[in-house]
């Protein structure tokens, strides 16, 4: 009879053990994934900034009454490059973002850089490279929310408290860029 206690405990110290394994397994899955879709959304913003400055270098002689936007992108490239925290590196990216999209609308106004190939090309990868950092950061938060949705439900919840795992941050849109922007299509 007492063997028998014994072999219950054992074996429920087992199954307990097995699932506080899995649970950790899994959340340091979810973790390494987090992490992992911030270095995509990494490569793209680096092959953002290593376009920047052929762009740059491609419509400055011809832009010459815009010299003002074109530091305001390399000063905000500098700053996005130098980040050192997530936070920091995403408020200088949303900057950066803000001065390229100036960047190619005031490159519109500019019949020469229309008929250039050059321009049109980094314009074209610049345009690419944005839709892709997009994407990159869609990804992230959706795995960010399952990490940290694993995380809170319970008895996932157990786990996170024993082993001292940390929710992630969500990458948020700045308010400059929720302003809605207002079109006229009225004929004058």
């Amino acid at each position: 009879m007492i063997f028998m206690a014994l072999l219950f405990l054992v074996g429920v110290a087992v199954v307990i053990a097995l699932w506080l394994v899995g649970q950790f397994n899994g959340l340091v899955q979810l973790k390494n994934q987090v992490q992992n879709a911030w270095a995509q959304i990494d490569v793209q913003l680096k092959r953002r900034a290593d376009l920047i400055p052929n762009l740059v270098n491609t419509v400055k002689g011809v832009m010459k009454f815009e010299q003002d936007t074109l530091e305001k992108v390399m000063n905000a490239r500098a700053r996005a490059l130098g980040a050192t925290s997530m936070k920091d590196r995403g408020d200088a990216e949303a900057e950066l973002s803000q001065g390229l999209g100036r960047l190619l609308a005031v490159m519109e106004n500019y019949p020469e850089l229309k008929s250039n190939q050059n321009a049109l090309q980094l314009q074209e990868e610049v345009t690419a490279t944005e839709n892709k950092v997009g994407f990159a950061r869609q990804f992230y938060n959706d795995v960010v929310m399952k990490f940290n949705t694993a995380q809170q439900v319970f008895p996932g919840n157990l786990v996170t408290q024993l082993f001292g795992f940390q929710p992630s941050e969500f990458l948020a849109v700045p308010e400059a860029d929720k302003v809605v922007p207002t079109v006229d299509l009225s004929l004058s």
